[in-house]
Parts: C-alpha cells; structure tokens; sequence
C-alpha cells in the first residue's frame, strides 16, 4: 500500500498488473462507504493487459479520516494526487456510483483522462433522479438489535436485486468481511453523501472530449437507470449499455458482463 499527500490528507492506493511503462493504466474509482474491494472483480479481469490503480477514498480503508463535509472537487483532488505521486500522466478512469461522479469531475477539472466508464452514477443537478426515500432508510438506519454484519447485509440489500443476498451466501460473508475491514465509518459516510447531495456537473458534460462508456442496471434502486441517460445524452458521442435487470452492484452480479463491456471500451479508447 502507497499513499499520496493532497492538502494534508494521506490517500491510500495499490498498483497491480503490469509495469506502467509497458502497459496503459486504468484507475478504478470506488463508490459511497466502500473500500477498494468492491472492485476486485474488474481487477481480476484487467491486469494481465493494463496496470491497474486502485485507490481509497478519503474516509475510507487505509486513507485518512478527516473531519467533513466532502466534495466531489476534493475526491477529484485526491485522484490526481494519487496519479501525480504514481508517475502517471494519463488513464483510463472507471468510475461506480459517487466513484462516477468523481471521474465525471476528475475529466472535467485535469489533463490525466484519456478516457471515461461511468457506472451506475449520475450527473447530478435539477434533473437528475434521486436516491428513494425508502433506499436511503435502508443505507443509512438498522434495526436496533442487528449485530455488525446484519447491519452490513440490511444496508446492502437495496443495492442487489431481489434474493441475490439469500442466494449466494458464501459470497455475502466474504462482502461482509471485507466491508467490516475498511468501509467508512459512519461519519465519513455521512460526509461522502454530503458530496455527493452537493454535486451537479450536468451543465459541464458537453464539453468532455475523450471516449466515455455509460453503463448502468435498469432496475437500479440506489441511482436510478434515468441519470445513466441523462449522462448519455449530455456527454457527447457516449456509448451507453443498459443491463436489462441490473441492480446497482451490477458490476458485482453481472461482473462477466460488465467485465467484457469494460475491456471492449478500453481497447477502443
């Protein structure tokens, strides 16, 4: 594990696959709460072709918890001091959820990007639709005698389809596990949401100009499939890909999937 500096805050971050001066490097982007886990299916499928950068959110796994609220600015401000201290001077940027919304903002603030995978994100501002009510009571309240891991699979549960967590219970513990060693502790996670209340690039996205791939689940309950069309509509010659029935950790579920989509674009771009 490495860490680079952005105004005082240590960022985590690991490097796998091949050696950047040989190989194209993707950077993947996490999402609200979540720790470099939630992408190790997308790792798997990378390394052998690109070097791969993973990285810690501020709040998050083994990046510093400082005090909040958040901005998506500043968790684009740390994706670059992770490139910057890297050596890398440009990548691929895949972004999930609030992770989108930092590569979203990321491309429209530097000059790393050499292209854009948004997943199950949003634009943000007045059209964007938002997070159901009766999601967010899931993601952020349990029921008061649920132990830690309960809790982790009540919270979970908006974000996988229908009977997923029931149906592949070896894989849930093992979610379970890596979610209790490094997801935010609950005020970082009320300071990432506190970002991504706050973020609207909707006004922006005319003006990316590198490849961009939308993808997004169309039963997605936690940001519906209607901000994946607003980004695909706004952003100019985007590919789009809807997952007829996906959740919003479609890139979990349907990973071969997402997986093929992703290498697919990334030889393209």
């Amino acid at each position: 594990m490495q860490t680079a500096d952005h105004d005082g805050v240590a960022i985590a971050y690991e490097e796998r696959g091949r050696d950047p001066a040989e190989a194209e490097t993707v950077v993947l982007c996490e999402g609200l709460g979540y720790g470099r886990w939630m992408w190790n299916w997308q790792a798997d499928a990378l390394t052998d072709a690109y070097h791969v950068v993973l990285w810690d959110n501020r709040g998050t796994g083994e990046s510093d918890v400082p005090e909040g609220p958040y901005t998506i600015d500043q968790l684009a401000g740390d994706l670059e001091a992770v490139l910057a201290d890297s050596g890398i001077e440009e990548a691929h940027i895949v972004g999930a959820s609030m992770g989108g919304m930092v590569a979203q903002r990321y491309a429209l603030s530097y000059d790393r990007a050499r292209s854009l995978a948004l997943l199950c994100t949003s634009p943000g501002g007045p059209d964007a639709v938002p997070t159901p009510e009766s999601t967010l009571a899931r993601m952020f309240s349990v029921p008061d005698d649920a132990d830690e891991r309960e809790a982790i699979r009540y919270k979970m549960a908006p974000a996988v389809t229908d009977g997923f967590i029931e149906g592949n219970p070896e894989l849930i513990e093992r979610i379970v596990d890596w979610r209790l060693e490094s997801d935010a502790p609950p005020r970082a996670r009320e300071a990432q949401a506190a970002a991504v209340q706050a973020f609207d690039a909707s006004d922006e996205l005319d003006t990316l100009d590198v490849p961009t791939l939308v993808a997004h689940g169309t039963d997605d309950r936690v940001l519906p499939v209607e901000n994946g069309e607003l980004l695909a509509e706004a952003i100019p010659n985007a590919d789009a890909e809807f997952v007829e029935g996906g959740s919003h950790l479609f890139f979990i579920e349907e990973s071969e999937r997402v997986n093929d989509l992703l290498v697919e674009f990334l030889a393209d771009a």
